[in-house]
C-alpha cells in the first residue's frame, strides 16, 4: 500500500507542471478594461447639426395712440444675450437696446370740433373752438427692450419690458380761424371774443397757414410699457405695447383759451408694430 501510494504522489508530481502549462494565462481586470475603453472610443460619433445663427438687429415701425394725441414712429434695434441662453433659446432670451424716432401731436383734452352754419351765405367749415397752436414734437430717444416672460418657441407671446427716454423737440404752430370779420387770424388778447364767437367763424384756414411762425421748444421725455410680441417665425416682429409716458418742456405750451398752460404732459398709450428681424 505505501509502494502505491509513492507511485500516485509521484505520478502527480509529474502531471501537475503540464497541467498548469495547458492552463491560459489570467486576464488582468485592467486589460479588459482596457479593451472595452477602445471599443467605445471606435464607435461612429453622430455628426454635430449647426443651429441658425443668433438674431443681430431688428428694424420695425408702428402707430402709437395716447389719451392726448397721437404719432408715428421707427425703431432701429441692436439684439444682445442671445449666445448666453443656448442654440434652443437664442432666438427669443435676448435684450434690445432700442433707437427711436417718433412724430406725433398733442392735443388737449377739451379740443372739440364744431362745425356751424356760417353767416353771410359763406359756406361752413370744421374747426376747433378756442384752439390757440398746434403742438408737434419729434422725438429722439434710447432705450432698451428686456424680456420678462415667454416661451422661446415660434408661435407663442413673449412679454417684455420697455423703457426709453430721450430729447424731445416741441413745435409750436399758431392755429388760424377763417372768421367773417378779418379772414385768416391767429389768437391774441385783443381779438379774444372775436376769436371764441361761432357766429363769426367760417371754418379752420389752410393747414399750411402758420408754418413760417413755428416755434421751437426743446424738452425731454420718458416712456416704459410692456411689449408683446405675437411673431410666428423667428425673424418677424409683430407687436402690441402698452405703457405710460411723461414729457417736459423748457415752456409753457399754451394750447387753449382760458386754460393755463403747462409745461409738461402725462399720457397713457398703446402702439401696434411690424418689422423684421435678422
Amino acid at each position: 500500500m505505501k509502494i502505491k501510494a509513492k507511485y500516485i504522489f509521484a505520478l502527480l508530481a509529474v502531471a501537475a507542471p503540464a497541467f498548469a502549462w495547458a492552463q491560459p494565462s489570467k486576464i488582468k481586470f485592467r486589460d479588459r478594461l482596457g479593451d472595452s475603453t477602445k471599443l467605445v472610443n471606435t464607435a461612429i460619433k453622430p455628426p454635430k447639426v449647426k443651429g441658425p445663427k443668433a438674431l443681430r438687429g431688428e428694424f420695425s415701425g408702428g402707430v402709437r395712440l395716447y389719451t392726448d394725441g397721437y404719432g408715428i414712429f421707427v425703431d432701429k434695434g441692436y439684439l444682445k444675450g442671445g449666445e448666453e441662453f443656448g442654440q434652443k433659446n437664442r432666438d427669443r432670451m435676448f435684450h434690445v437696446r432700442l433707437l427711436q424716432f417718433e412724430l406725433s401731436e398733442r392735443k388737449h383734452p377739451k379740443e372739440i370740433k364744431s362745425s356751424n352754419g356760417a353767416p353771410f351765405g359763406f359756406q361752413q367749415g370744421s374747426y376747433i373752438l378756442g384752439k390757440i397752436n398746434n403742438f408737434y414734437q419729434f422725438k429722439l430717444g434710447y432705450g432698451r427692450r428686456q424680456m420678462i416672460a415667454g416661451k422661446p418657441d415660434p408661435g407663442t407671446i413673449s412679454i417684455h419690458w420697455v423703457y426709453v427716454g430721450g430729447f424731445s423737440a416741441g413745435l409750436l404752430k399758431p392755429y388760424y380761424l377763417n372768421l367773417a370779420s378779418s379772414g385768416d387770424t391767429k389768437y391774441s388778447e385783443n381779438n379774444e371774443l372775436a376769436f371764441i364767437s361761432p357766429n363769426n367763424i367760417i371754418g379752420k384756414a389752410s393747414f399750411s397757414k402758420g408754418f413760417s411762425e413755428i416755434k421751437f421748444v426743446p424738452g425731454l421725455y420718458l416712456r416704459t410699457g410692456l411689449h408683446f410680441d405675437f411673431a410666428t417665425g423667428r425673424k418677424g416682429l409683430m407687436a402690441l405695447e402698452v405703457g405710460a409716458s411723461g414729457e417736459y418742456y423748457t415752456q409753457k405750451i399754451a394750447q387753449m383759451v382760458g386754460i393755463d398752460p403747462k409745461p409738461y404732459f402725462f399720457n397713457m398709450y398703446a402702439s401696434i408694430q411690424f418689422g423684421k428681424r435678422w
